[in-house]
């Protein structure tokens, strides 16, 4: 394998490195995160000039068709600035269910807003006691003529509280899986509650009162969305993977920095053998959720579903450990400052440890592989 980037894809990750240094220093996320949105739309659109919303979507939809690899090389970056834009919520995960779910008419109609950015929309799957598991779908929806009436409630919606539309999972009495709706967040019989999360991320529950929608609100089949809705959280589970390589990364050189400057009775502290251990064993872990967050890229673009899980549930397992792992050491190494807000240390371990639990946790993800290989003995 060839693990050299591309000419376009160094430009990409230059371009977005650049954006970062330049206008999302760690005051300027504060300035961001204390607005009423949350994040910032003159942000979004110079992600979108940059052509971050249109790379996941395919160039026969109207996209620049990028594959797992270059939306790697995005998150990462965007975890190492902590970036607070609905990325993952509101294109990549949408992305992903759009081309896996749609006909080829829906496709295109669908991503043309999502690759311009002027569109944002929300996977509303998660309900109330559903946990990690993807395909116990109890959210209701009734046949009514031409269309269908939603009723239900979805919680922690990624980017709900921005979304113009939303992808809703339903399930249609009488079938044997789920389906998949589009319907416009402004819809009556919808209400959104907003919150920030623990990680200065934002999210949604949204309840839905006999919600009416037409025929052709179902996107692709109907009752045959659980493959589409499992393909689409691989590629966000992929995507939280490359993005807490970026925020780990960043997480150890600072800490490092800190080590360096830090003095105590006389001397820095970087100069105790028993630090520069901890430090290192934190870069080990670092660079080995890279080399997994890469594996679990490359698996995105692999027709083969059970090969994709079992790559992806394999990095998600081993990342998730390493989140916790630099994010504790990073803090116990800055002292008590590391966990105060007016430090960034705690903000991206706060970051780390939602990521560790977003999408499934180690333990979940650690049962489904071996549940991979259960099968394919």
């Amino acid at each position: 394998m060839d693990f050299n980037l591309s000419d376009e894809q160094n430009a990409l990750k230059d371009s977005l490195a650049k954006f970062i240094d330049r206008d999302y220093t760690f005051d300027d996320r504060w300035k961001i995160i204390k607005t009423a949105e949350g994040w910032s739309r003159k942000h979004w659109d110079q992600l979108a000039e940059i052509g971050l919303m249109a790379l996941p979507v395919a160039e026969a939809d109207g996209g620049l068709g990028g594959t797992g690899v270059d939306t790697m090389l995005v998150m990462e970056e965007l975890g190492r600035g902590l970036v607070v834009e609905p990325y993952l919520g509101c294109v990549v995960l949408p992305a992903a269910l759009i081309k896996a779910a749609g006909n080829e008419s829906q496709r295109a109609t669908l991503s043309e807003g999502l690759a311009s950015g002027e569109t944002l929309y929300a996977f509303a799957h998660t309900e109330p006691g559903q946990r990690y598991e993807r395909n116990a779908v109890a959210f209701a929806a009734t046949a009514k003529g031409d269309g269908y009436v939603l009723n239900g409630k979805k919680v922690s919606v990624l980017g709900g509280d921005a979304a113009d539309q939303l992808l809703v999972s339903a399930t249609v009495a009488g079938d044997a899986g789920p389906s998949l709706f589009v319907v416009p967040a402004g819809a009556s019989g919808i209400k959104r509650f907003a919150y920030p999360m623990q990680d200065a991320q934002r999210g949604a529950d949204i309840e839905f009162a006999n919600v009416e929608v037409g025929a052709d609100a179902l996107i692709g089949e109907r009752g045959q969305a659980a493959a589409a809705i499992d393909y689409a959280l691989d590629v966000a589970c992929a995507a939280l993977c490359a993005e807490a390589v970026g925020a780990m990364a960043e997480l150890h050189k600072i800490t490092v920095e800190y080590l360096k400057t830090r003095k105590q009775f006389g001397r820095v502290i970087g100069m105790n053998q028993a630090l520069q251990h901890r430090a290192v064993d934190m870069l080990m872990h670092v660079e080995m959720s890279r080399s997994m967050a890469m594996e679990a890229a490359v698996a995105c673009d692999n027709t083969n579903a059970a090969a994709r899980a079992k790559a992806i549930s394999a990095a998600k397992t081993l990342i998730s450990q390493g989140c916790r792992y630099v994010g504790q050491n990073a803090v116990q190494l800055h002292g008590g400052i590391g966990v105060t807000h007016e430090l960034n240390t705690s903000h991206y371990f706060k970051r780390l440890t939602m990521i560790s639990v977003t999408f499934g946790d180690a333990d979940w993800h650690l049962g489904r592989y071996g549940d991979a290989l259960l099968a394919a003995a």
